[in-house]
């Protein structure tokens, strides 16, 4: 799951290279002044999705707060739970 508070909603992705990509394609479009470095490399560098990999692993949670002109936005990455459905649900006794 990813988003960037207050800008992009979150959305789930099945493959963290996808997710990544998409994090990126949003984050690359905001006024990022001295942040757009950190940013790239967090999102294409080669090994941005092992060490993302291994920080979901480790904390369950990637997350980088970013200075924008309307104050700060954080850019997230977090596992997500599978999807409830009507006949996955717990609806309990009864």
């Amino acid at each position: 799951m990813v988003e960037i508070a207050g800008i992009t909603p979150p959305a789930r992705f099945a493959r963290l290279s996808d997710a990544l990509a998409a994090l990126w394609d949003s984050a690359r479009l905001l006024p990022l002044d001295g942040d757009r470095e950190l940013v790239t490399c967090w999102l294409t560098d080669p090994h941005a999705e092992e060490r993302t990999l291994e920080l979901l692993t480790l904390q369950g949670a990637r997350s980088l707060t970013l200075q924008l002109p309307d104050g700060p936005h954080v850019l997230s990455i977090r596992w997500s739970e599978p999807e409830v459905t009507a006949k996955t649900a717990d609806h309990g006794p009864g």
